[in-house]
C-alpha cells in the first residue's frame, strides 16, 4: 500500500510533492497547496502512521532513506518520474536525501524549516524510546509551544499529533537521530530555496543558511513571525516564496540582471555581497529582474526609457549612470536616451535633467565616446 496522499490540480501540470513534517499530515499544507494546484499537479503526501498511511511501513531503525524510498514509490504509482519537491522539517530532510541521492528524479527543491542534521543524535534517541514506552499525551501538551509563535494555533494539526502511531512516530524519531547530509550538501544539483521561521526553535534560520551557503546556487528566505510550522502560521508569505522559486524567477531574474546590466556590474555587486545584504540581493534578482523585467507586457526598451525617467525625477543619479549603460545595451541610441532627459527635463524640472544629462554624457562618452560638449545650462 502507498503512502496516503492528496492529488490536487490539472493532470497535465507540472508535479509537485509536498512532504510533512514530523507529527502533522498533509493537513500542514491546507492553506498553501489549493493555490499551487492551479499551475502545478500538487500530492500532498502523510509519514507512516500519520494521517491516513499505514504505519507498518516502518519501524526501529527507520532512516530518511527508507522514508524517501516510499515517497519515489508513491510517484512511481502515480507515473510520475520528475518532480518539483517541497517538504518541511523531516519532509525537507526527505527532498535533501532525493536531491542527492537521486538527482534524476528532483527538478527543484525547496526545505522549510528544515536541516542537514537534526542536532545530536542522543535526544531523538530518548524521545523515541519515551514515546514507544509512554505514546504521545506528554508530547502533544508541548505541541504549540514547538510548533507556533505566539499564541497561534491549528487545533487540526494538534489532533494529527495526538492521533499519531506512536510506533511509526518514534520509527521517524530514529530517522531524525541518523539524518545527517551535510557533507553531501555540495553535490545537489536541482535548483533549492531554503525557508526558515524566525521564530523556530527547533530549526533555526542558521540551520537553513548553512545548507543555502553549501548548495550552490541556493537561495534562503526569512519569514518574521513563523515559528516550525511556517506554511500553517504564515501560509501567504511561504505561498510567495514558493511561486517565485518554482517559477525560476531568482534564476531567470540574475540572468536578465546580466543581460541588461553586464556581466562586470552584476559580478562587482555579488562580490560586494554580505550576509546582511544577501536578502536583499536575492530580493533585487528575484522580484525585480525575476518578474519585473522579465514581464513581456514593456520591452526592455521600453522598460529602460521609464526607468532612466523614475531615476531622473528622484535624483538617483548613481543608479541612473547605471541604467544608461542598460539603455545602450537594449538598444537606445544616444539621441533617444537624449530625447528622454529632455522629456524628463519637461515633468521633472530642468535641475534634475541638468544633472542627468552631465552623468549621461559622462557614461556615453566613456562607454562609446557618441555624447557632445557639456550640456550645462
Amino acid at each position: 500500500m502507498t503512502l496516503h496522499h492528496l492529488l490536487e490540480g490539472p493532470a497535465s501540470a507540472p508535479p509537485l510533492l509536498l512532504g510533512p513534517s514530523l507529527g502533522t499530515s498533509y493537513a500542514l499544507w491546507d492553506g498553501v497547496a489549493p493555490e499551487l494546484a492551479v499551475s502545478h499537479r500538487v500530492v500532498r503526501w502523510d509519514l507512516p502512521g500519520h494521517g491516513g498511511s499505514a504505519a507498518g511501513r516502518i519501524g526501529p531503525g527507520t532512516t530518511v532513506g527508507d522514508l524517501a524510498a516510499l515517497v519515489l514509490e508513491l510517484a512511481d504509482s502515480l507515473g510520475i518520474e520528475r518532480f518539483a519537491y517541497a517538504g518541511v522539517s523531516l519532509g525537507g530532510a526527505v527532498g535533501l536525501h532525493l536531491a542527492v541521492h537521486h538527482p534524476e528524479r528532483v527538478a527543484s527543491l525547496a526545505a522549510l524549516c528544515s536541516s542537514a542534521r537534526f542536532g545530536d543524535p542522543e535526544p531523538w534517541r530518548e524521545r523515541a524510546e519515551r514515546v514507544r514506552r509512554e505514546g504521545l499525551d506528554w508530547l502533544v501538551e508541548s505541541a504549540g509551544a514547538r510548533w507556533f509563535a505566539g499564541d497561534f494555533t491549528v487545533p487540526r494539526l494538534v489532533r494529527d499529533h495526538r492521533e499519531a502511531d506512536p510506533e511509526a512516530y518514534a520509527a521517524c524519531c530514529d530517522a531524525l537521530a541518523a539524518f545527517d547530509l551535510t557533507d553531501r550538501l555540495p553535490e545537489i544539483v536541482a535548483p533549492t530555496l531554503l525557508v526558515a521561521g524566525r521564530e523556530d526553535p527547533a530549526t533555526p534560520p542558521a540551520h537553513l543558511r548553512r545548507i543555502a551557503d553549501a548548495v550552490p546556487g541556493a537561495a534562503l528566505v526569512e519569514i518574521p513571525g513563523a515559528s516550525h510550522l511556517a506554511p500553517a502560521q504564515c501560509p501567504e508569505a511561504v505561498l510567495a516564496a514558493l511561486r517565485a522559486h518554482l517559477s525560476g524567477a531568482p534564476r531567470r531574474g540574475m540572468e536578465v540582471r546580466r543581460e541588461v546590466l553586464g556581466d562586470a556590474h552584476v559580478d562587482r555587486a555579488q562580490a560586494r555581497q554580505t550576509a546582511f545584504t544577501a536578502r536583499f540581493q536575492d530580493f533585487i534578482s528575484r522580484y525585480a529582474w525575476g518578474e519585473i523585467w522579465t514581464d513581456p507586457t514593456l520591452t526592455r526598451r521600453e522598460r529602460s526609457m521609464i526607468t532612466v525617467t523614475a531615476l531622473v525625477a528622484h535624483g538617483h543619479y548613481d543608479e541612473l549612470a547605471m541604467h544608461v549603460r542598460a539603455a545602450r545595451r537594449n538598444g537606445l541610441t544616444p539621441d533617444e536616451i537624449g530625447a528622454v532627459l529632455l522629456q524628463s527635463a519637461v515633468y521633472c524640472g530642468v535641475p534634475a535633467a541638468n544633472s542627468a544629462f552631465a552623468v549621461a554624457q559622462r557614461v556615453l562618452a566613456e562607454e562609446t565616446g557618441e555624447a557632445g560638449k557639456s550640456a550645462e545650462g
